[in-house]
Parts: structure tokens; sequence; C-alpha cells
């Protein structure tokens, strides 16, 4: 690729004379006009001198990420922005979680999303309200004790239960089939009765037998008894969707020509890391919300590019987070967090240690706060280049980037672009 040499570096001068990637995905930025913000978005609104900074001095326009036809979750849209062709390589969501867990899938196993959900106490499941998607983010060690409860009742031959991070876990369908209608992610449906949304298709039988077992397993539990007394919403339900078969990407590095890190709190982002062959760094703290170690992921990323990476992804799930719940202050203040202490504290370090460098910031979707779930609108980018800066805008956001005219309708063909500018 343009101005890189990614097998002779250790012989072509030192690290700081290639050409370092950095991608900055903000997950779920983009949002609608809010009255509460005086007719902006979280991106017009937040104080990010950072990011405008660059955007000056950037590309900037608007990409398609989620294809026609496609669903716009996380998944299809981070594939996109990473290069994959979700229309080619995406057989759901869960295989790519489960396989960042260490399950190894064979060809008949299908894979779901488990979440730990609160839901609330009506007698009948199906007159139950979806209270919280996410069981007020319980912790990573209270949730593992509730999935290895709950696995003691439901694993068998044909079912295996895992744990993940905090309410994001895994179940196992030996010899299963996708055949089950749609299955309802639950971050769609807060606030709503579950009446229309629980499998109904007669091959999810079994499912709905254990989400709804899972009531009576959970209700008194000493975990969520606890819970309730800190004032804190129980992990009473699990629930299943983003079902699919085991997963299988073209290698990063093979295709791009830059050894890649991923760096992110979120078990999907890293699946896809592990099946595109990516290399993972880990940050304590890193929680996938706005209390994450924003800091920590910066200097992971400077400590990648550092030790041999030519391409880092540095994923932020907090605004996606926020808008699913409809925080809006929280929303603005997840973009001004991440200007500061990831763009303020990386843009010193890289301006410092490499000759040139890009970075392309952008979310992969917009989550409204409106709507509380993900959309398929093409989504801002800008991508500035040290060495070669052009004129670009004076504050980046949705209207700023439709406005300049550049339009990628082709997602997958984003990366290219970025490489190659």
């Amino acid at each position: 690729k343009q101005d890189f040499c990614p097998y002779f570096q250790p012989h072509c001068g030192g690290l700081e004379n290639y050409m370092k990637y950095i991608v900055l995905l903000c997950d779920g930025m983009a949002d609608y006009p809010l009255p509460e913000l005086d007719g902006g978005t979280p991106m017009s609104r937040s104080v990010t001198p950072n990011t405008d900074m660059l955007a000056a001095k950037s590309t900037v326009g608007l990409v398609r990420t989620v294809a026609d036809g496609l669903k716009p979750g996380s998944d299809v849209a981070n594939l996109s922005v990473l290069g994959y062709d979700p229309a080619v390589c995406y057989t759901g969501r869960s295989p790519l979680e489960a396989g960042s867990i260490g399950i190894d899938m064979s060809a008949d196993d299908v894979s779901f999303r488990c979440n730990l959900v609160t839901v609330s106490d009506e007698p009948n499941f199906e007159d139950k309200t979806l209270v919280d998607y996410c069981a007020g983010d319980i912790s990573t060690a209270e949730a593992k004790v509730l999935v290895d409860y709950l696995a003691e009742h439901f694993n068998n031959e044909e079912f295996d239960l895992y744990s993940g991070v905090s309410y994001r876990h895994c179940l196992i369908w030996h010899g299963g089939t996708t055949d089950l209608a749609p299955l309802t992610p639950p971050h769609d449906i807060t606030g709503r009765v579950v009446r229309d949304y629980v499998p109904k298709h007669p091959n999810a039988a079994k499912l709905y037998d254990m989400m709804k077992k899972s009531v009576e397993l959970l209700k008194d539990h000493p975990i969520n008894k606890d819970r309730i007394a800190r004032g804190l919403n129980p992990a009473n339900c699990v629930w299943f969707w983003g079902e699919g078969r085991r997963a299988e990407l073209e290698n990063f590095t093979k295709k791009t020509g830059l050894k890649g890190t991923m760096i992110s709190a979120v078990d999907l982002l890293k699946g896809i890391a592990k099946f595109g062959g990516m290399d993972i760094a880990e940050v304590e703290g890193a929680t996938g919300y706005i209390d994450t170690n924003f800091k920590g992921k910066a200097q992971a990323a400077l400590d990648a590019l550092a030790n041999g990476s030519d391409f880092v992804y540095v994923h932020m799930e907090a605004p996606d987070e926020c808008g699913h719940r409809h925080e809006i202050e929280n929303k603005v203040k997840s973009l001004e967090i991440i200007d500061k202490d990831v763009l303020g504290y990386m843009l010193p370090e890289l301006d410092k240690k490499y000759d040139d460098y890009k970075i392309m910031i952008l979310p992969d979707h917009p989550t409204p706060l409106a709507l509380r779930t993900h959309v398929s609108d093409p989504v801002p980018f800008l991508i500035y280049k040290k060495s070669a800066p052009v004129k670009g805008v004076a504050s980046f956001n949705e209207e700023s980037a439709k406005e300049t005219g550049l339009f990628i309708e082709k997602g997958p063909s984003l990366i290219d672009y970025f490489i190659n500018l």
C-alpha cells in the first residue's frame, strides 16, 4: 500500500518513518436534531476542540456503512468500516462474540447473544415490560455467578451457556437452526411490553422456555437481592438474539497490507479482530460505557503502534450506550471526554514520534436518542493526514459532513479510501 513497506520496517530507517493509521470509532455517535439541544445534535453541541482542529484540515464526508437490506447493527457496520462486505461474510452477531471469548464453534452449532436483562414483575411473561436491556450495567463478576448458576440448569447435550462481559453472554445450540424468524435485540424495546417481541417461531420454543424459566431461577438469587437492596436493577431474565453460525473473515493483514490491533471493551469487536487475525489489546478498566478507561485505551493505541502495529482501531462504545438509554447529557459528555482524553492525549504523542500518520474519526451507525436504537443513515467521517492537510470544515458534525458533497456509497470501500488518500 501507499507509503508503506510492512515487512522491512527495521531496515528502512525506524518506525517513525512509516505511515501509521488510526481509526477512532465512536459507536453510535451520529444522531438527529433534538429540541433539548436547541435543534442540534450531540456532535454539533459538544465542545470538541481537538476534533474540530483536525476537521479544519481533513477530508470530510458521509459514508453508508449499512447497505440496503441489512440491519443497522454494530456487527454489520463495524465489519463494513474495516473493509469486510457484510453481504458476503456476515453470518450473525453472536458467532463473532463467541469467538472472542474462546468458543470453538462446530459447523452445526448456532450461537446466540444472551443478555442479562431486567423485566417487570407481572406474573405472565408476555405481560412483562423490558425495563433495562443491560440489568443496570451489571458487573462481570456478578454476571458470571448468575450465568454459571443458569448453566447448571440449562446446559445439556444440546445447549451450552457461556459467561462473557457485564450483561453480554453467549448460548451455543448444538445442531441448532437459524430458522427462527427475527429475534429482537433487547436494546430496541426498552420500556415496551415484551408480548410482541418474544420468540414465537415453533423452532424457537426451547429458547423461549429457557427465557421464561430464567425468571423463576433468578428472581430470588442472592446477587439480585443484594442489587435490589442497593437500589440497582436486578438481572432477572435472559434474552436471546443475534443468532448465527461460525464466522470466517479474510485475514486483515493479507487484505490491507497492514498489521492491525483492536482496542475495545466489547466482545463483538474483539471477535471481529480475532477472526480477521488482528491483535487485541486488553485495557484494564475498559467498560464500554462513559466510566470506561478512556486514557488507557489511548495509551494502548500508542503502545500498539510503538510495538509494530501499523493500524489501530480504537472503539468507543459509550456514545452508543447513551443513545440506547436516552441519556442526552451523557452522550454529549462522552464525545467531549473522547475529544479530551483520547484525541487530546494521542495527538501530541503522534506528532512527536511519527513523521506522518493518518487518523479517521467516524461512528459505525447513528444511535438517535429519540429512537433509542440504531438506524442505517449514512454517517459522517473525517480523514486527517499529517503531511498533507487540506481545507476542511469548521466543526465536525452530521450537517457539515453532508455539506461537503463527498459521499461514499459502499462502506467496505472506505478502508481503501483511507489507506490510499
